[in-house]
């Protein structure tokens, strides 16, 4: 594969200490950092480029941009990933969002043009590209076999739970038509997606009093399956699908729309709740319906982190 400058773009997670080595291992150069100080103090940029052997901490996006192949966008709040990756769109280089990839349609609508007008852009859960995904799409189980599927997680119903939507959406494909709020039980909200073809999935999310893997069970006309995703390998299988597409190497391993379409059930699962319950169609959500809200996440992520510092 071609070595690639590789930019990492707001340190406010795990992840971008977790992908340095596997990166490395890849034959790729992490060359530089920015951080816009969501999450950490001022400082904390250089503290984690000498931490990881990394020779170049930048003042901005725009600076990193001339300076890399690739950038890495790991913002919490995911409202600023538009404006993290404009920059870098136009100066053509490559962009990976982490999780989720936008709050908003408007966000969606954005990434989807760039993609169309020919930026190399993709990201999303590293849960679509899982080993336990890959093996059970192996089986070429037919769609009129289907009878339906669940997939869920704990620790909140969109940073966390977009995992679970992007596991079933791996699973079961694109063409969601519609997103319906269940109902709440045990802590978790549950919503029932419904395909165009009329194949129906469910996702569970929200917080729980304990640790949940990712997981979900399918059953089908001839067999029912339950899956345990194995969390050690979710970093590597997700850089070994993406890194060959940015490196202009490889298509797409999924399709931006087919990513996008994942956050838009999201979206579309949040105003079904706060309708009632009545069925939302994604194509249906208002340009100015808020979503989720990137900046209110942000704060409690960093409540979380650091409570003494919490106003």
């Amino acid at each position: 594969m071609k070595r690639l400058r590789i930019g990492l773009v707001d340190l406010d997670t795990s992840h971008p200490g977790s992908f340095v080595p596997i990166l490395r291992s890849m034959g790729h150069d992490v060359a530089a950092v920015y951080d816009g100080g969501t999450i950490y103090p001022e400082g904390y940029a250089a503290a984690f480029a000498k931490e990881h052997g990394i020779p170049r901490v930048c003042a901005s996006v725009e600076e990193m941009a001339g300076l890399v192949d690739a950038a890495l966008i790991h913002s919490c709040d995911w409202d600023l990933h538009v404006g993290r990756a404009r920059p870098f769109v136009e100066a053509g280089k490559a962009v990976f969002l982490d999780k989720p990839l936008a709050g908003n349609v408007r966000d969606l609508r954005q990434i989807e043009r760039w993609a169309e007008e020919g930026a190399t852009i993709t990201g999303g859960s590293s849960l679509r590209y899982c080993a336990e995904v890959r093996d059970w799409l192996a089986l070429d189980v037919p769609r009129e076999e289907w009878v339906y599927a669940l997939a869920g997680c704990a620790v909140d119903e969109f940073n966390y739970g977009i995992h679970a939507y992007s596991m079933l959406h791996g699973l079961m494909g694109p063409g969601v038509r519609t997103a319906r709020h269940l109902g709440a039980g045990g802590g978790q909200d549950q919503f029932e997606l419904t395909w165009e073809d009329g194949r129906r999935g469910v996702v569970s999310v929200g917080r729980t009093s304990g640790y949940l893997p990712f997981y979900a069970q399918i059953v089908t006309q001839k067999r029912a399956d339950a899956i345990k995703v194995d969390n050690g390998k979710l970093y590597a299988a997700l850089l070994e699908a993406v890194m060959p597409y940015l490196a202009g190497e490889a298509p797409a391993p999924v399709p931006i729309g087919q990513l996008a379409e994942t956050e838009r059930a999201a979206i579309a699962a949040k105003l079904s709740a706060e309708r009632g319950g009545l069925p939302v169609a994604l194509g249906d959500i208002p340009d100015d319906y808020a979503g989720y809200d990137g900046a209110a996440f942000a704060r409690s992520y960093k409540k979380l982190k650091f409570p003494a510092a919490a106003p």
